[in-house]
């Protein structure tokens, strides 16, 4: 099982970034996906999960209006971060996760398979 994160770059403070997760291996259409993000100097936390159908999804708070969370399990079991008005603070590596427990969303020790991170840098 592999996950493949890209769409990471260098932005200015107000723009948009799309980042993709993509997944081999095996289908996770039976699993919540999830982004987790890791600024730096700081511990991993949890920015937005989505359910196995698409139907449910989860962000944290100060991500909710901002971040948007979607999958296309007819594209290679793709899952997608749509972020808008970016802020300095969104910088980080951001992961994809997949094979999560719906209950746990937030909780990064409940997935089982991580991509290798996307470098998110967002300029003031």
């Amino acid at each position: 099982v592999q996950l493949q994160a890209y769409g990471g770059g260098l932005v200015q403070a107000g723009n948009s970034l799309r980042l993709s997760c993509v997944t081999s291996g095996r289908t996770f259409n039976y699993n919540v996906m999830g982004w987790f993000r890791q600024p730096p100097g700081k511990e991993r936390e949890f920015v937005a999960a989505i359910s196995w159908n698409g139907a449910s999804t989860y962000y944290a708070d100060s991500m909710k209006s901002r971040f948007t969370i979607s999958r296309d399990d007819k594209v290679k079991n793709t899952v997608y971060l749509q972020m808008n008005s970016l802020k300095p603070e969104d910088t980080a590596a951001y992961y994809c996760a997949a094979d999560g427990a719906e209950g746990w969303y937030w909780d990064a020790t409940a997935y089982r398979y991580w991509g290798q991170g996307t470098k998110v840098t967002v300029s003031s």
